[in-house]
């Protein structure tokens, strides 16, 4: 089945038909509104009444989540379909057509965070001849460093194609001036499997580390250091691989051997 970014650009594929659909079907509102209430949850805004930036805003359901939450927004799309279901719906905060791969220009430190939801996998296709994925990337992040105040933070939720995407967005954001962890929720189910991308604009201010729902392990990224840092791989057929492995049978219901001190432990060679 080909990914919605594949068929053609979000500008066109969003028609007039396509907005209402995605604006009108239950489970789609039920996925953005769980998706936008885990973004801002990582945004770990310090009160309501912030000011949050909303890239790829879309018909606004990601907006109305900010909006239950306190705080006030600004959202751009390059879709004007969307854009004017969102103008129909009433939502309270304020609309901007925009394609995020031109950049776009606020005052520096303007808002107090940025989410974006489902929108970020739509820049790593080149819709024209002349349109660069990585260069489109780098405007956007280049404008949101500017226009985020210092130890703010933008959350990304994303669907990458390939693991050799989630490099490009994060290479291009990091060469911008962001910190970047990655959070991967519900990582062994193929459906609610979710990306999150967070950017941190300078010092960490009011820091809270998360963690990913279904407990897998974060891949964090730094300015510093481009590449990105996994945590310790065990090595296979080792205590700790052996153990990892038999309480991932015993969760699946699986009989397993009880763990003793000898469990992994070498056996010596025979003649």
């Amino acid at each position: 089945m080909s990914r919605p970014e594949e068929i053609a650009p979000p500008e066109y594929f969003y028609n007039e038909e396509e907005a209402n659909k995605y604006t009108t079907n239950s489970r789609i509102i039920e996925i953005q509104a769980k998706m936008s209430q885990r973004a801002i949850e990582l945004l770990n805004l310090p009160e309501p009444g912030c000011l949050v930036l909303d890239l790829g805003c879309g018909s606004g359901l990601s907006g109305e989540e900010l909006t239950e939450c306190g705080h006030f927004w600004i959202g751009l799309d390059i879709s004007k379909a969307m854009l004017d279901v969102a103008s129909e719906r009433g939502v309270e905060g304020d609309i901007i057509l925009s394609d995020l791969g031109d950049g776009f220009t606020f005052l520096p430190g303007t808002f107090d965070g940025a989410i974006s939801i489902s929108a970020l996998q739509w820049l790593c296709n080149a819709e024209k001849a002349d349109h660069n994925p990585y260069k489109r990337l780098a405007k956007l992040f280049e404008s949101l460093y500017s226009a985020l105040g210092r130890g703010r933070r933008a959350v990304f939720q994303f669907y990458p194609a390939h693991p050799q995407q989630i490099e490009m967005i994060t290479q291009a954001a990091v060469k911008c001036g962001f910190l970047a962890d990655l959070i991967i929720d519900f990582p062994n189910s193929t459906k609610a499997k979710k990306y999150y991308l967070v950017l941190y604009s300078g010092a960490h201010q009011n820091y809270k580390q998360f963690q990913p729902l279904d407990g897998d392990d974060q891949v964090k990224f730094s300015k510093r250091d481009k590449t990105h840092k996994k945590s310790k791989k065990m090595h296979k057929h080792s205590r700790e691989w052996i153990l990892e492995k038999k309480a991932k049978q015993r969760k699946q219901g699986k009989e397993v051997r009880h763990d003793s001190k000898y469990t992994g432990r070498k056996r010596k060679d025979k003649f």
